[in-house]
C-alpha cells in the first residue's frame, strides 16, 4: 500500500514539474574548440528579466545560405594539392557531414584573384554577335611547365565548379546557390577599352559604353546559358562587382547608380524574361554597406528595374567594427518586399607591402598567419594590412574571428539574408593574386611543406552554415538592458519548419553566464572567453 502511495505522489510530483528540453552545441573558442561538440544546455519553463530574450512571434527575413566563392586562384591552389586532398577539402567544405555550405560566389573573367588576369569570355573586339563567347578559358587549366607547383594541370575553375556542384546533387541538396558576378564587361565594350588603368598616377575602371548595353546584357545571359547547357544552374547575378571602382586597382568598370537602374529596367531584365532566364535572380549594388542607398534609390526608383531586381549584394569593407545597421534597416523599411544579400568579405591586403600614410606596420610577416591559430584571435588584423592616418575610427585593429561573428550576427539580427565569404582557398601567403592583393581564406595551403590550414574562423562559418539553413526564419531578439557584463555578448536566432530554434552567440570579452530566454523557456548559459557557441533545441 505504501508503495503505491509513493508512486502516486511521484507521478503528481512529475506533473508539476517544468519541461525540460535538451540541445545539440557547438564551440569555437580561442582556448581550441573547433565546432567541437558540447555537453547539451537544458532548457526550463520560466522567464528571466535578465535573459536574452529569442521572440518566437518576431518572425523577419528568411535565409539564403552561407559559403564562399570559387575563384580561378582558389582552382590553382586546389590544382597544386592531390586529388585526393582536394577533394577532402571540398567534401569538408560543401559536403553534408562538413560545414554544407549552401551557396557560393564565382567570377565571370578576370578578378583579381585571377592568376594572370586581364581576361574576359568574349575576347574579339567588335564581336557584338558575341560567337566568340566561350566558357573555354576558365578550362585552360595550368600548364607544370609554367607553375611547378601544379599536380593536376588539367584542374581549374571550370572543373573547381562541377565538383562542387557534384558533391550538392550526390546529396540532392536543391538548396544550394550560386551568385556569378562580372568584375568588368570585355575590354573592347569599355571607353578606355582596358581592364583597369593603374599607370602614371592615373587609376580606374572606365565605363561601359552605351552602345553596348545590349552586348553586355547577351553576355551575361551567355554565361547563365553556357553553365545550363553544362547542367549547372546560376541562381544570381549582379550587373558588375563594386560598381563605385577599386581605384582602378584591378579589372573594375563603374557603374553609377542611374546606369545601373537603367541598365536593369531596359537591358538586363527584358534579356533574361526574353531567352528564358527569368528565374535568374538579379542583385543591384555589389559593395559596401554604407554606401547603398543611392542605388537602392535610383534602381527601386525604378519600377521596372524594382519589378526585376531581387535585392542588393553588399560587401563589409566600410569598416572593421560595424555592418552599418542603421543602413541595413532603412533601406529594408523602405522596400520591406527586397533582400539584402552579403556577398563578399575578407581578412583583405593579408602581409602586403605598407601603403602611403603608414603609420603603425604590425609585424604580419614576422607573426605569422599560417598555421598559427593565435594569430586570427588576437587584435592585429587591420584593413589595408597597416594603420593608417586616413583609415579613421571605423578601422581600428581587430580580431578576425570576432569580426566575422559579430558581422554575421549583427547583420542577420539587421536583415541580411545570407553571408558568401571570398576565395574559399588560397595560398600559405593569401594568394595566387595577379595585383598582389593578397587576402585571408577559409583554408591556406603551403605547397611546399603539404601543409593544409583550416584558419580559426572557418570553423565559425560551419557552425553558422551547419545551423541557419536555407529557408529557416529569422527571429527578433531583446537584449538585457541591466547587466553591463553583456556587452561583448551577441546573439541571433532562427527557426526552421522542424520547429528547431538555432542561437548563435559571440562572446568577444571574458568568460560569462546569463539566462537566454526562448519563448516560454529559459536556460543558463556559460561561455569560455572569446569563442561562439551554437544551441539548437526544438521546443
Amino acid at each position: 500500500m505504501q508503495k503505491v502511495v509513493l508512486f502516486a505522489a511521484l507521478c503528481a510530483l512529475t506533473a508539476c514539474t517544468p519541461k525540460v528540453r535538451s540541445t545539440v552545441v557547438w564551440l569555437t573558442s580561442e582556448a581550441g574548440d573547433k565546432c567541437a561538440e558540447k555537453q547539451s544546455v537544458v532548457f526550463h519553463e520560466g522567464a528571466s528579466d535578465e535573459a536574452f530574450v529569442v521572440d518566437i512571434n518576431d518572425r523577419r527575413q528568411t535565409i539564403d545560405g552561407f559559403g564562399g566563392s570559387l575563384t580561378e586562384s582558389s582552382a590553382f591552389v586546389l590544382a597544386s594539392l592531390s586529388p585526393e586532398q582536394r577533394q577532402a577539402i571540398l567534401e569538408e567544405l560543401y559536403g553534408e557531414k562538413g560545414a554544407n555550405f549552401s551557396v557560393t560566389r564565382t567570377q565571370i573573367g578576370a578578378s583579381d584573384f585571377s592568376v594572370e588576369g586581364k581576361y574576359s569570355l568574349a575576347e574579339k573586339d567588335g564581336d557584338v554577335a558575341l560567337e566568340s563567347f566561350s566558357l573555354d578559358r576558365d578550362k585552360e587549366g595550368f600548364p607544370q611547365a609554367k607553375y611547378p607547383q601544379i599536380r593536376d594541370e588539367h584542374y581549374d575553375l571550370y572543373h573547381l565548379m562541377l565538383d562542387v556542384w557534384n558533391i550538392k546533387q550526390a546529396q540532392d541538396d536543391k538548396t544550394y546557390r550560386i551568385m556569378a558576378n562580372t568584375w568588368t564587361a570585355p575590354a573592347w565594350m569599355k571607353e578606355n577599352k582596358k581592364y583597369y588603368e593603374r599607370e602614371n598616377g592615373f587609376h580606374r575602371g572606365g565605363a561601359l559604353l552605351p552602345q553596348y548595353y545590349q552586348t553586355y546584357a547577351d553576355y551575361l545571359a551567355k554565361y547563365v546559358e553556357a553553365w545550363r547547357a553544362e547542367g549547372v544552374n546560376i541562381w544570381a547575378v549582379t550587373p558588375v562587382n563594386e560598381p563605385m571602382g577599386n581605384d582602378g586597382g584591378w579589372e573594375s568598370m563603374d557603374f553609377w547608380p542611374e546606369v545601373e537602374s537603367l541598365f536593369i529596367a531596359d537591358y538586363l531584365g527584358p534579356t533574361f524574361e526574353k531567352r528564358g532566364l527569368g528565374d535568374v535572380a538579379i542583385y543591384g549594388f555589389d559593395q559596401n554597406i554604407f554606401e547603398m542607398e543611392p542605388y537602392t534609390r535610383a534602381i527601386y526608383g525604378n519600377p521596372k528595374a524594382k519589378d526585376y531586381t531581387t535585392g542588393m549584394a553588399v560587401h563589409w569593407y566600410g569598416s572593421t567594427l560595424d555592418c552599418f545597421p542603421e543602413v541595413l534597416d532603412r533601406v529594408h523599411a523602405a522596400n520591406p518586399d527586397k533582400t539584402i544579400f552579403h556577398s563578399e568579405g575578407c581578412i583583405d591586403n593579408l602581409g602586403c607591402d605598407p601603403w602611403d600614410g603608414v603609420t603603425e606596420p604590425i609585424g604580419f610577416k614576422e607573426s605569422g598567419w599560417f598555421n598559427n591559430d593565435q594569430f586570427w584571435w588576437d587584435t592585429v588584423s587591420t584593413d589595408w594590412a597597416y594603420s593608417t592616418q586616413w583609415a579613421g575610427e571605423t578601422h581600428p585593429k581587430y580580431v578576425a574571428v570576432h569580426r566575422y561573428a559579430r558581422y554575421i550576427i549583427n547583420g542577420m539580427n539587421h536583415w541580411l539574408t545570407g553571408f558568401c565569404d571570398w576565395n574559399i582557398v588560397l595560398d600559405s601567403v593569401g594568394g595566387p593574386n595577379h595585383v598582389r592583393n593578397f587576402c585571408g581564406a577559409q583554408v591556406m595551403v603551403d605547397y611546399a611543406n603539404d601543409i593544409i590550414y583550416f584558419t580559426p574562423y572557418y570553423y565559425v562559418l560551419k557552425q553558422f552554415s551547419r545551423s541557419m539553413r536555407p529557408g529557416d526564419t529569422v527571429l527578433g531578439v531583446q537584449r538585457p538592458t541591466t547587466n553591463d557584463q553583456l556587452q561583448d555578448v551577441y546573439l541571433c536566432a532562427t527557426v526552421n519548419d522542424k520547429g528547431e530554434y538555432a542561437v548563435n552567440i559571440l562572446n568577444t570579452g571574458k568568460a560569462v553566464k546569463f539566462p537566454l530566454q526562448i519563448g516560454g523557456y529559459v536556460a543558463d548559459i556559460e561561455m569560455p572567453a572569446n569563442s561562439v557557441e551554437t544551441i539548437i533545441v526544438k521546443l
